[in-house]
């Protein structure tokens, strides 16, 4: 069973491992609230999973140690589990879905360890997994479902008190649910008037619904870009924890992780991966009752793919009023197009982006589309445009209509 010393002892043995990472304060990160960051994306591996992963694998008899470790990950699990073994001396092979994202893959790689990529998610992943421990004998190492991975992630907890001792409410990711397992059982033994809230991604919100539903439950599918925690199938121990240690669980939509992995890099100057991102998600959209309250976002991971990154940091800038695309219809005649413009300049926008559609088959024959990609200060701009282009008598097309 999970105890309080479990999670000291791991606490001690991953002290020449692990980082004691940073609890840095956010004051500025979002409007009302008095936010601290557990920078877990600055980990050894990027991620708080090695905690775990090391601590399950140096508990492991000479006999299982000698047979090796097989693991099932997106990536960050993964790359935990392939450092803790290959430190060991140990054998690893890890089987992570074919999505995964490439430097996830090759890192671990990097580390040591023999990768098979399955087709499908997360649970795909896992089901071969199995079958190659069945037929290997190898030792299987758990990403959340097992006692002493579950106290690897505590330690998170222990320095989250050492650090901040009057933290009023902690937001913790979940996919299968490991880290808010141990984590919310390490705050509740010690500190049980500290709240802890749970997010997850709208799109894989198994844990959220057994939480809600008072019952454990499987989706059919899951789809959201946050991969660390696109997880079908939560744990059966970690929700019998999450069940009597954590306060709430919320959901945040892809934009909101996108918005909140923007606002992370702009105003922190420190890149999440999406499951990372999600409590900051949470606290940006005012998800949970935390106004006032001394709240740590335990930032869990930073290994974000650089092609993603750069098409969440669009779709953040869009959710932000960052960035905008404007479509209007003109008559092709000289002269609107400067007109145009000058409206867009004196509201203090920039113009990245010009695109002059004369071929549309929906339009007037002396008609044109006129396609504007902005870069603005905030939604309030946007409407500034739209109202002063409307005023001048152009014509504003939605540019999700069938004939855009």
């Amino acid at each position: 069973m999970l105890s309080l010393d479990k999670i000291y002892h791991a606490a001690f043995i991953l002290k020449s491992v692990a980082r004691k990472t940073d609890l840095i304060a956010a004051p500025h990160l979002s409007e009302g609230n008095n936010l601290y960051l557990k920078t877990e994306n600055l980990q050894v591996t990027g991620s708080f999973k090695v905690r775990g992963a090391y601590y399950k694998i140096s508990q492991l008899t000479p006999e299982e140690a000698s047979k090796g470790v097989i693991a099932c990950s997106a990536g960050n699990h993964a790359q935990g589990v392939a450092l803790a073994a290959t430190s060991m001396g140990i054998k690893s092979v890890i089987c992570m879905p074919d999505g995964a994202p490439i430097m996830k893959v090759e890192n671990t790689k990097r580390l040591g360890a023999q990768v098979e990529l399955v087709p499908g998610a997360y649970d795909e992943a896992h089901d071969r997994a199995v079958q190659l421990q069945e037929e290997t004998g190898m030792t299987f190492i758990h990403p959340y479902d097992d006692e002493l991975v579950i106290a690897g992630q505590g330690s998170i907890g222990l320095e989250i008190l050492d650090q901040l001792p009057d933290v009023e409410a902690v937001i913790v990711p979940i996919g299968g649910g490991g880290l808010i397992s141990g984590v919310a059982f390490a705050i509740k033994s010690l500190r049980p008037e500290v709240k802890v809230y749970g997010v997850q991604a709208a799109g894989a919100a198994s844990m959220y619904k057994a939480f809600h539903d008072h019952k454990y439950e499987t989706l059919d599918h899951v789809s959201t870009f946050a991969d660390g925690i696109a997880v079908k199938t939560p744990g059966e121990n970690t929700y019998e924890l999450i069940s009597k240690y954590v306060d709430d669980i919320v959901t945040v939509s892809e934009d909101e992780i996108a918005t909140a992995i923007l606002t992370l890099i702009e105003k922190q100057k420190l890149i999440a991966e999406g499951a990372g991102a999600t409590p900051v998600a949470a606290a940006l959209f005012d998800k949970l009752p935390i106004k006032g309250k001394k709240t740590v976002c335990v930032v869990s991971g930073g290994n974000i793919d650089v092609n993603i990154l750069s098409r969440v940091i669009t779709r953040g800038q869009v959710t932000s009023g960052r960035r905008a695309d404007l479509v209007i219809a003109l008559q092709d005649r000289p002269g609107q197009l400067r007109e145009v413009s000058e409206i867009v300049s004196s509201c203090g926008a920039n113009v990245v982006g010009v695109q002059h559609n004369r071929s549309d088959a929906d339009m007037d024959i002396t008609g044109c589309f006129l396609r504007l990609e902005l870069e603005t200060r905030d939604a309030e701009q946007i409407n500034e445009i739209r109202a002063k282009l409307t005023k001048a008598g152009f014509t504003l097309i939605d540019k999700n209509a069938a004939h855009y």
